[in-house]
């Protein structure tokens, strides 16, 4: 595949000469943006990438006028020839949402509250190509489907809040797509969404490209996304570019130490065990179990009309074991039970059947004093880590707080001792002991998160999306940090995740889950070698290699048709319709988990057609 930059246009869609962006603040001026040039031509995608608060976003939050109050742009920004920066609101309004469009990073307070989500969607597409309610409607329709919201006629009557957030991602793609603009700006357009859902949007994406010819910006720190469908790159950081290049020759042979450190950082399904990465400690076989699981059920009573009540199988009879100084990951997609099976691990969630042992002792069903001891060996590590600590209270504090409530004994200096003990162990300096978690970066603020589950040298931590939300070099200082931490406290690990990069680098084993239930279990190097069910497969071949001569002639496997409603408990024969009987009264078939190779087990699955 031609990874070479397009032929530049007499005259691109987008020009951008010295941009410079600043903002007043109580401290001064902040010049976030500080000189930045671009040009994009027609059926072109520049990608740009950088760490958080390396000026990406605000670059084009100015191209698009869409500054803070305080914010004010310089230089020069032309679309179509025109200048942006001084068009008047309506001019500019009447460009917006038609010919230029943006996805932007959060789709919650991208969408607007209280208007139905058929109407955002349809509002542009009859302000801007004139069509009528209904034609729009039907378009929007249609691509609510394109981006694989399934039920799309019962999502356009619902609001913004009544959606998961990969929905709403979802959602704000088809509202910027539908109108097939000139450019379209994506601001990290993917984040939220699960790796087989972001391959189907990256190639709806390019097929935009090839089609209409619109010019593309995406905006990201992932690489793997970069790959796929940049063909130039801008890297960023600290408001200037510092490095571009065709897409193809900056991953082979990157000119700037940034740019080479970003790409070391990045995770890999491709990358060689004997690099210089840390890898986990081999577990021994004799190595006692920590925490095990027997045929776990989380059942949710949901309201089924008037009168009627179904159940949602959020966890559907999931057994798994973790031994001393062993990471099990858990990926899925959203919505697969992930999360629900941590939360009933910890007994946050009571279970609705099957058993938890913790050390041999049955927590299920354990109250009061029971529970309390017990949770002493269990800890979790959240995804937001600001969200996560009181923001009234110090890192000291919140790192001591699990040592004053089950540590009585110990003295105020004795606390204090060990909490500066654990934080150096985290990597976080002294001075910060006194900081507030405003004053923090994120990844100090999962440093912290960390420390504090750490602090009572836990037998099992829970990590839950623990590094999703951070850039590639952080994220790689938290892995590292993490597999460090369990060899010097031999502690064992959950780690959920959707990112499957992320999991092969920490994990011993790997247990894939769909609507509640296991699909595959497999030791780490058998799971990526020889994955045996289609949908670990599907999950594989989805998720995008920063590399783009390789990422562009990957075969993706792809599994037909909409993804089935977890209220129908029919929905786990969806890789077995053999056992589907047509009698909705007859009994369910449950599929088999079978033991292919020691310690590798596949659910039953019909191999004709998949």
């Amino acid at each position: 595949m031609d990874l070479n930059p397009l032929p530049t246009q007499a005259e691109p869609i987008l020009a951008v000469d010295d941009l410079k962006v600043c903002f007043s603040t109580y401290d001064g001026e902040v010049e976030a943006v500080r000189g930045v040039s671009l040009a994009i031509g027609r059926g072109e995608c520049l990608g740009v990438v950088g760490e958080s608060g390396s000026g990406k976003s605000q670059t084009f939050m100015a191209v698009m006028g869409l500054l803070a109050a305080n914010g004010r742009a310089s230089g020069s920004v032309r679309f179509r020839g025109q200048d942006v920066l001084s068009l008047a609101p309506g001019a500019l309004n009447r460009i917006r949402g038609s010919k230029m469009t943006m996805i932007f990073q959060d789709p919650l307070t991208a969408l607007t509250p209280h208007v139905r989500v058929g109407e955002q969607i349809a509002e542009p597409l009859r302000r801007h190509l004139g069509m009528s309610p209904k034609a729009a409607m039907n378009h929007a329709r249609l691509w609510l489907q394109k981006v694989r919201i399934p039920d799309a006629d019962r999502r356009l009557r619902q609001y913004p809040h009544e959606l998961s957030g990969g929905m709403r991602q979802r959602v704000m793609i088809a509202q910027a797509m539908a109108c097939s603009p000139d450019l379209l700006i994506a601001d990290e357009p993917t984040t939220a969404l699960d790796v087989t859902v972001q391959a189907e949007i990256l190639g709806l994406m390019a097929e935009l490209k090839e089609e209409t010819g619109t010019a593309m910006v995406l905006v990201t720190h992932d690489m793997g996304v970069i790959a796929r469908l940049a063909d130039r790159v801008c890297v960023m950081k600290d408001g200037l570019y510092v490095e571009e290049d065709d897409a193809g020759r900056l991953f082979a042979e990157p000119k700037s130490e940034y740019t080479r450190s970003l790409l070391e950082a990045i995770p890999r399904l491709d990358r060689d065990d004997r690099g210089g990465r840390p890898m986990p400690a081999p577990v021994p076989p004799e190595a006692p179990v920590v925490v095990e699981g027997r045929d776990v059920k989380v059942w949710f009573p949901v309201r089924d009309g008037l009168f009627g009540r179904r159940s949602l199988r959020a966890v559907d009879g999931v057994s798994f074991q973790i031994r001393e100084g062993e990471t099990l990951g858990v990926v899925g997609e959203s919505g697969c039970g992930k999360t629900t099976l941590s939360r009933a691990v910890l007994n946050l969630i009571p279970a609705s059947a099957g058993s938890v042992l913790v050390l041999g002792r049955e927590i299920t069903r354990a109250q009061g004093e029971a529970l309390r001891e017990a949770r002493k060996d269990l800890q979790i590590v959240f995804q937001d880590p600001l969200a996560s600590l009181d923001p009234r209270a110090t890192v000291g504090e919140s790192v001591a707080e699990p040592l004053r409530v089950f540590r009585p004994d110990l003295d105020r200096l004795e606390r204090q001792a060990a909490v500066a003990a654990m934080m150096r162990e985290a990597g976080l300096g002294p001075e910060l002991i006194n900081r507030y978690p405003h004053e923090l970066s994120g990844g100090q603020n999962q440093r912290v998160g960390v420390a504090r589950a750490m602090i009572l040298r836990p037998r099992l931590v829970i990590c839950d999306e623990a590094v999703s939300a951070l850039d590639v070099s952080i994220r790689a200082q938290i892995i590292d940090l993490l597999i460090e931490l369990q060899k010097q406290m031999g502690l064992s690990m959950m780690f959920i995740s959707h990112d499957l990069a992320v999991v092969r680098e920490i994990s011993h084993r790997i247990m894939v889950l769909y609507l509640g239930r296991v699909m595959e279990a497999a030791p780490r190097q058998a799971f990526y070698d020889d994955p045996r069910h289609p949908y670990t497969k599907a999950l594989l071949s989805a998720a995008p290699i920063p590399d783009p001569s390789r990422e562009r002639n990957r075969v993706r496997l792809r599994l037909d048709g909409e993804p089935p409603s977890p209220l129908d408990p029919r929905s786990g024969l969806r890789f077995m319709p053999s056992k589907l009987s047509v009698d909705p009264t007859a009994p369910i078939y449950v599929p088999k988990l079978e033991e292919v190779a020691p310690g590798h087990w596949v659910s039953e699955f019909d191999a004709q057609g998949l």
